[in-house]
Parts: C-alpha cells; structure tokens; sequence
C-alpha cells in the first residue's frame, strides 16, 4: 500500500531544507557534485512543489518561474528512484503548468536531461533543440503550449 502523497509547497524552515536536500540528493548526487545548494537568483520568484508522503518523506519535486510575461520555465524536476512511474513526476507537472496558467504564462518552457524526454513528451512537450547544461549531461530544450 502506498503512502498517501501531498503535492504542495514546503511550509517550515524544516521542510524547506529537506526539499533542499532532495533536490540535490536527485539531481547533482549521482554526478558527484559537491552538496551546494541548488539555487540560482530566482529561487525566492519561483514556485516550488513537493509530492510528500504522509511519514513527511519527499519523493518529487519541481520548481517553476516565469522568463517573461507569457513564458513560464520548470526547473530542478526531480521523483525519487523507487517511486518512478508512479505518476508522481505528472503530478508535479500538472500543479507546474496549473501555476503557470494562474500566473498568465501561455508556454512552458524546460531544458530536460535526454534521459527524461519520452516522459516530457508523454505530458505534451515538444522538442526544440539541443541544451547545453552546466552538467555536461546531454539535454534538450522542450516546450508546451498552455490552452
């Protein structure tokens, strides 16, 4: 039996350390990147999410903010290795764009790791071009018209 799961924001100092934690643990961890934190000029302009469990565990994260008046762009998208497709990164999608459209976005943009494209597509991303990331992982630049 699964744990119920919570998509929202982390509330407390607390939680707001372990998404920080997570974030790294998923993301830059199995590169050997040194434990920084993962956080660019935007963190406190962005919207964060969480899929948490009801014993407080986080199994997925994204963040999302806006370029522009109309471009929206998720970042640091993350589900725990155990618990992929579980539906938790499309969860984490859906409350992105629901955000974005709130905020007046009519595109989504991201830069996804290769690894994760048919996942994107699956949720109605297109394609665009190569990305050149920090990570020397090979990614791709995808977008999605919000209707």
């Amino acid at each position: 039996m699964m744990d119920q799961i919570e998509i929202r924001s982390p509330k407390t100092e607390a939680e707001w350390k372990k998404y920080d934690d997570f974030r790294w643990e998923i993301l830059r961890k199995p590169l050997n990147i040194p434990h920084i934190p993962l956080k660019d000029d935007l963190e406190d302009r962005s919207y964060h999410f969480m899929a948490i469990t009801s014993s407080k565990e986080i199994v997925a994260c994204g963040r999302l903010h806006m370029n522009n008046s109309e471009e929206a762009q998720i970042r640091y998208m993350g589900v725990s290795k155990n618990r992929r497709r579980m539906g938790l990164g499309s969860l984490i999608v859906d409350r992105l764009e629901n955000q974005a459209k709130v905020l007046g976005a009519s595109i989504i943009t991201l830069n996804a790791r290769n690894v994760a494209l048919n996942f994107y597509k699956s949720q109605g991303y297109e394609a665009i071009e190569p990305y050149q990331s920090d990570t020397n992982i090979p990614h791709t630049r995808m977008e999605k018209f919000l209707t």
